[in-house]
Formats: C-alpha cells, structure tokens, sequence
C-alpha cells in the first residue's frame, strides 16, 4: 500500500482528500454508499447559530463543466448538529472532522463557534466568510481586509479549536485576503469557494435561480483555483487547504505542488457519490508513477 498521509496541525491524515462543506451533507448519509473512514477528512455541511430553511426553490441550474446552487445555507441549527447529527456519524467515521461555520454577523459567528469548544476529535472549525454582512451593509465578510482580520481575530479570541478560514474567489486581491486571516490568527486558509454565476430559462427569458445568481462550482473553475492557490501559498505561512473543481488524482497531485498541504472534493461528488473514494485509490498509482516517496515532499514543488 502505498503512503499517501500527510499532516495538518499536529494531525495526521491518511490521505489529502477531505470531502468539502456543503456536497457530503453531515457525513453518515454517504455511508450507505461505501466506507468513507477511506476519507481524510470531511468538512460537514455549514452550520449557523439558527436554523435556516434557506433560499427559495429552484436553487440549483446545471452547467456542462459544473453546477450553480444558492442553497442558501439550509441546517438545522449547530445545537441540533452537535445533537443529533455529530453522534450519527461518530457511528460511521472514527477520524478528526470539520465543522463548517457561517452567520450574518459577528455575534452569531461567535456564539455557534463557542458552542463547538468542549467538541473532541474536531480537526478544525472553517470559517464561511462568504456571508453577506447584515450589520455592514448585506457585504459579504470576505471581500474587505479589515472585516476578515476582525473576524478572524474575535473568533480566536473565543475559540480552542484550530480555525480554518474559508475565501471567496470573488475579491479584487485574494493573497491580500489570506494576509489578514493569517494576522488575525488563522490557523489555515481553505480556498476557493464559489465563483459566482447565472443561468438563463431561454423560454421564459428569467433566470433558473429563484434569486437569479448563485455559486459556480465544478471542473470549470480548476485552474482559477489552482492559481490562486499558488498565489495565497507565497502570500502566507500557515497550511492552506485546496479546492475547487478536483475530480482526478492528477489534480490533487497539482494542488499539492502549487501549495496546499490537503484538499477538498465538493461538486464531483454530487455528481458521482464514489469520487472520493476513487481518486483516493487512483492516487495510488499516481505516487507509483511520479515515484513520489512521500507527498509531504511536493507540497509547493511548482513554487522551487
């Protein structure tokens, strides 16, 4: 068996491939498909303070290389999570998790990441900093410096988990972006997330998303994300944890050699619920082929 752990904060993973927030619901459902203990990691579903039912129906419009949703940042609730849904998968998977955190202001940031404090075997909480600020103007949290290092900051202050902080791709400087969560303390950056796009319904003339735009996700925006990978890895110090359209072992592979030191599969698997599981086997032979001896040892190869 071929070696493919790698090592974030002082955890080791078996492998790189964490399932992304948002694509593998809470975990315990992809069970009944195969074995996911094969995972990394999983970031689970993004969770707020509140319940939320999210955005309106129709929510999601296919594309050839990808889809667009505006789910909406539909859960139960992070008490209900902690609850209900983290025993059902601590039933299915025994390795550290990732709890995925959002909120429309800093003060409900704060008390859903407070809440997760007593948690074991959490590998990180991810910051959702792509929610759209209700006491700063409907702006996201993630397009200013200044908002992302208050946040991130505050956060730390309340926090004994390691924080993870989640960038939109839809920003003017993303390295920028990464700076100010590494000032604020940021323990890793997780990039991207969603571009954001339409689609257009040709016989009614109206948009297929009931609120018109959403997230572009998918095989389409690989090397977007790819680059800004690359950038964000000379920007800062701390591990950065890689996604956007990776569907292949080649392209994790890629990833790992433009900086990141794990990554997330999020839209493949919507499309196929194996792609986990087979890029985490096809990256045996990958290894084998490149003669790679560990894969701590290209993590930023393309940058040397």
């Amino acid at each position: 068996m071929v070696n493919k752990q790698v090592t974030l904060f002082d955890s080791v993973l078996k492998n790189p491939v964490i399932a992304a927030s948002g694509t593998f619901g809470f975990g315990y459902e992809m069970a009944e498909f195969f074995d996911i203990n094969c995972l990394g990691s999983i970031s689970l579903k993004g969770s707020t303070l509140n319940a939320r039912y999210g955005n309106p129906l129709p929510r999601i419009a296919e594309c050839s290389d990808g889809l667009i949703n505006a789910i909406g940042l539909q859960n139960p609730g992070i008490d209900a999570v902690i609850s209900t849904q983290l025993p059902k998968l601590s039933k299915v998977y025994k390795d550290k998790i990732i709890l995925n955190i959002g909120g429309h202001s800093v003060e409900e940031y704060l008390l859903a990441v407070e809440k997760c404090n007593d948690l074991d075997n959490i590998l990180g909480i991810e910051l959702n900093i792509s929610c759209p600020n209700v006491q700063g103007g409907g702006l996201a949290f993630g397009t200013k410096e200044s908002t992302v290092e208050a946040l991130t900051t505050a956060i730390k202050k309340v926090s004994n988990q390691k924080i993870i902080v989640k960038l939109s791709p839809n920003v003017t400087d993303i390295c920028a972006l990464a700076k100010a969560a590494e000032n604020g303390g940021a323990d890793a950056i997780s990039l991207i997330n969603t571009l954001i796009g339409m689609r257009i319904d040709i016989k009614t003339g109206k948009p297929i998303i009931s609120v018109k735009k959403g997230g572009y996700s998918g095989r389409g925006i690989f090397p977007v994300a790819l680059r800004m990978v690359y950038d964000v890895f000379e920007a800062v110090k701390i591990p950065i944890i890689g996604m956007g359209g990776i569907s292949s072992a080649d392209e994790v592979i890629e990833m790992l050699m433009a900086g990141a030191s794990a990554v997330m599969v999020g839209t493949a698997t919507l499309k196929d619920p194996f792609a986990c599981k087979n890029i985490i086997e096809e990256l045996d032979k990958v290894i084998k082929d490149l003669n790679i001896t560990s894969l701590s040892t290209i993590i930023g190869r393309a940058h040397k």
